[in-house]
C-alpha cells in the first residue's frame, strides 16, 4: 500500500503540468505528497535489516539503498527525453509549446510525473505477492520514540547528514553551479553522472564497512569529502580566472564517491551501536535480559536508519539553498562550500571521538 501511495504524486504531477491555470497552492500539496516516497525508501531501510545477519547487514542495506540512490540518476537522465515526445499517445494530453531562442518545439511535461506509472505499479504488484513481513519487528509508536532520548541516534544523524544529505544535495546542486559558474556547458549533460556513481558506490561502502569496520571508513570518508570540498574550491571561476570545469567536475564526482561510500558504511555503523548499547545494559541481568536486549537493540537500529533517513533528506533543500544564498550575496559558492568544509570537519571529530579512536565510548 505505501508504494500504491507513489501513484498519486506522480499522477497528480502529470496532470497538474498539463494545465496552465494550476495553482501554485496545489503544486505545493503535490510536492509535499513526493514525501512518500522517501517515507518508502526509510521504512524498507528499517525493514531489510531484520531479514541479514549483524555481518551482513552493511552490504544488505547498500545493496537496498543504492539501487534507491539510483532513481535520483535514472530521474535527472530519464525526464528530459521523455517530455521531449509522446510516449503515452493519446492518454498523455497536449503537448505544451516551448519556444528557446527563436526555436518551437512540443514538450509533454506530464511525461515527468506519467514516466513512474508503470514501474510503481509493477513494484506494488512485486511487493504484494513477494515481501515477507516479520512478525516480531512490529514495535509501537511509543516503543520506537526512546530512540529520541538516545545520543547515539542524534550522533548518526548528524553523521548521515553529511552523507546522504551531501549526496541528495549536491544533486540538485552540482547543475546549478555548472549553469551558474561556467554558463558555457550544459548542465543536463552531466547532472545524473554524480548521483549515478554514488549510488553505485553505496554497496561498496557498506561491504567494505563488513570487512574494515563502518567507524573507520566513515572517518576517513569523512577527510576525503572535506578535501573534496576543498577541491571544488580550486577549480571554480575566482579572480578573474574562469576556472577549470573538468577539474571541478572531476572534484564533484570524487565527492558523489564518498557520498556513496559514507552512505553504506554509516548505516553499517546503527545496528552495531545499538546491540553494543543495549548488550551492555543488560549484563548481568540474565539469559533473559539478553535475548530482550537483543530484540530491543535491532527495534531501535531499525527505527534509528528510518528517522535518520528522514532527518538526512533535508539536505535536499540546505544545499541548494546554501549555494542559492551564497551566490546571491557575495557572486560565488564559495561561502557555502567553507560551510560544508567546516561541517564535514565537525563530522570527522564526531566520528574519531564516539566510535573510531582506541578508547571510543561505542567502537564499531
Amino acid at each position: 500500500l505505501s508504494t500504491a501511495s507513489l501513484l498519486i504524486p506522480a499522477v497528480g504531477m502529470g496532470f497538474a503540468v498539463r494545465n496552465p491555470e494550476t495553482s501554485y497552492s496545489t503544486f505545493l500539496i503535490l510536492a509535499l505528497l513526493c514525501g512518500f516516497g522517501g517515507g518508502n525508501f526509510a521504512s524498507s531501510m528499517s525493514n531489510i535489516s531484520f531479514f541479514f545477519p549483524q555481518a551482513q547487514k552493511g552490504t544488505a542495506l547498500g545493496l537496498n539503498a543504492g539501487l534507491g540512490n539510483l532513481g535520483v540518476s535514472a530521474m535527472q537522465f530519464l525526464v528530459p527525453l521523455a517530455i521531449t515526445a509522446g510516449v503515452f499517445g493519446a492518454f498523455g494530453g497536449e503537448p505544451q509549446i516551448s519556444v528557446v531562442k527563436g526555436v518551437t518545439r512540443p514538450m509533454w511535461l506530464q511525461n515527468a510525473g506519467f514516466i513512474w506509472v508503470p514501474f510503481i505499479v509493477a513494484s506494488t504488484l512485486a511487493a504484494w505477492f513477494g515481501m515477507n513481513d516479520v512478525a516480531s519487528a512490529k514495535a509501537s509508536f511509543g516503543e520506537q520514540a526512546i530512540i529520541f532520548r538516545r545520543k547515539n541516534n542524534w550522533l548518526m544523524c548528524w553523521l548521515y547528514l553529511g552523507t546522504f544529505g551531501s549526496f541528495i544535495g549536491y544533486s540538485a546542486g552540482m547543475p546549478l553551479l555548472i549553469k551558474s559558474q561556467f554558463p558555457g556547458v550544459n548542465p543536463t549533460q552531466y547532472a545524473f553522472l554524480g548521483p549515478l556513481v554514488g549510488a553505485i558506490m553505496r554497496p561498496v561502502g557498506g561491504w567494505v564497512a563488513d570487512k574494515l569496520g563502518g567507524a573507520r571508513v566513515t572517518f576517513w570518508n569523512f577527510i576525503v569529502m572535506a578535501a573534496s570540498a576543498g577541491g571544488i574550491l580550486a577549480f571554480l571561476p575566482h579572480g578573474g580566472s574562469g576556472g577549470n570545469f573538468w577539474g571541478f567536475l572531476g572534484m564533484f564526482i570524487l565527492m558523489f564517491v564518498t557520498t556513496g561510500i559514507g552512505n553504506g558504511s554509516t548505516f553499517r555503523m546503527i545496528p552495531v551501536i545499538f546491540l553494543t548499547e543495549r548488550k551492555r545494559d543488560a549484563e548481568g541481568k540474565g539469559a533473559a535480559a539478553q535475548e530482550q536486549a537483543l530484540k530491543d537493540a535491532a527495534k531501535e537500529g531499525a527505527a534509528v536508519i528510518g528517522f535518520s533517513s528522514a532527518f538526512a533528506a533535508y539536505g535536499a533543500f540546505f544545499i541548494p539553498k546554501a549555494f542559492g544564498s551564497s551566490i546571491r550575496l557575495t557572486g560565488s559558492p564559495e561561502s557555502a562550500l567553507y560551510g560544508f568544509l567546516a561541517f564535514y570537519v565537525t563530522c570527522i571529530v564526531v566520528t574519531w571521538w564516539f566510535y573510531s579512536r582506541r578508547n571510543a565510548t561505542i567502537p564499531c
